[in-house]
């Protein structure tokens, strides 16, 4: 059991830089996470979206989460090269631009309505995004006191949670509420296709404001330091480290649980035994799931100044299992609000799993958190499998899968984030 919630990141910031330009440049990376959060989150009203104008079954709309997770996979290791080549600071520059493109993609998509270039334009968006994260993340456990490093980063993903509490609501108003009065088969589809459009539009626009604003920002500039290798240690990588690696697991199945449950809740919500209510008025209260998150990151960011972040991470993961079940097993107001409540249960558990995992890598600390990023592979493939136990066994008693992913977190958090020296 972890003693410290430091991330312990043997790196540094160079140049003649005070601490007042580290808050400057925290508060810009904050806006990083507000946005990548909100992109992110707008999947899970693009499912039951797409799901309708597609005639998709849970598996097919799953394909969504898919794309969008799979490219973590297939573009984080080369992000982290990326990073590591040209800087922080650049590779966030390029993260941005790569993600507008992603969005510019939605409008052709629309208009040819093919489920497929949906699919790709949503993996191009993400991977704008694994760069954004390559870079943002060990950025924030940098920037400061390596003792603070968890509280630091879980403050900055509260305003992530900020920007998914805002999502829902923004995509229930502008994509599932558009106005399709009168219209009726190819019209219908053509109409409800186009909806996303404009929001996407609007999106693009403001990634490459973003670009723009970095790119002429003077910046400190993060380099790994050059710390001395054992001579036992020599040509030893990130995976000779147990700790990462079970928090590369940890990542998988943390994110896997998180967006399966959060790309299910507007058909859960809807469901007439549980909320009973249209898809628009359930997309508003999936902001309740993220907006709760965002809440336990504020309240997370002060109390793990104090509590280990493994104990926190344990409790917070026990508690997720107890509410799931609930609502697997209830029904009505209860077990939506039960679903509902797991979100702050999500709270702390990313940034926290991410900061014990790369404690103590020294010069690794890039190729970590390639791993890291990598492993959020686990929102691709959690989800798909929950997708088609969905189709199996019946929506209510899929969410036995996320159960399981929280086990596996309490006992990181317990024991498997210990770091074991060579």
């Amino acid at each position: 059991m972890s003693g410290s919630s430091g991330a312990g990141v043997q790196a540094r910031a160079v140049g003649n830089f005070s601490e007042q330009n580290h808050t400057m440049s925290l508060v810009w990376l904050t806006s990083l996470f507000f946005m990548w959060g909100f992109l992110t989150c707008l999947n899970d009203i693009l499912i039951p979206h797409l799901k309708n104008v597609f005639d998709l079954n849970y598996t097919q709309a799953m394909l969504v989460q898919f794309c969008f997770f799979g490219a973590y996979f297939i573009v984080s290791i080369p992000a982290g090269a990326l990073v590591k080549k040209v800087g922080y600071k650049k590779g966030i520059v390029i993260g941005l631009a790569i993600a507008a493109v992603g969005c510019l993609m939605f409008y052709p998509a629309a208009q040819i309505q093919m489920y497929w270039i949906f699919l790709a334009a949503l993996f191009v968006l993400a991977g704008g995004i694994t760069i954004l994260q390559v870079s943002a993340n060990p950025y924030v456990t940098i920037l400061g006191s390596p003792r603070t490093a968890s509280s630091r980063l879980t403050l900055t993903q509260a305003f992530n949670s900020l920007g998914t509490t805002i999502a829902p609501w923004f995509g229930s108003v502008l994509i599932l509420a558009g106005a399709t009065a009168g219209l009726t088969g190819a019209e219908l589809k053509a109409q409800e296709a186009q909806a996303v459009q404009g929001p996407y539009l609007m999106l693009a626009g403001a990634l490459l404001v973003l670009a723009v604003i970095f790119a002429l920002l003077k910046l400190p500039r993060v380099v790994d330091d050059e710390i001395p290798v054992h001579a036992g240690e020599q040509g030893k990588s990130a995976w000779a480290y147990p700790h990462l690696v079970l928090g590369a697991v940890g990542i998988f199945v943390y994110v896997g649980a998180e967006v399966a449950i959060g790309s299910f809740l507007v058909n859960f919500i809807s469901e007439s035994h549980i909320g009973n209510m249209s898809e628009a008025d359930a997309a508003k209260m999936v902001t309740y799931y993220w907006g709760a998150a965002m809440v336990g990151r504020f309240i997370g960011a002060a109390a793990m100044q104090r509590i280990s972040a493994g104990v926190a991470l344990a409790f917070n993961a026990i508690f997720a299992c107890v509410l799931i079940s609930i609502a697997m097993l209830g029904s009505g107001k209860i077990a939506m609000w039960a679903i509902l409540a797991v979100g702050l249960c999500n709270s702390i558990m990313f940034p926290t799993i991410f900061s014990l995992a790369l404690k103590g890598l020294g010069p690794h600390t890039s190729q970590g958190s390639g791993i890291l990023c990598m492993a959020i592979v686990g929102g691709a493939l959690i989800p798909l499998v929950q997708g088609v136990l969905a189709d199996t066994i019946g929506l209510q008693m899929a969410f036995a899968l996320p159960v399981l992913c929280y086990a596996f977190i309490a006992f990181y958090g317990l024991k498997g984030s210990d770091v074991k020296h060579a």
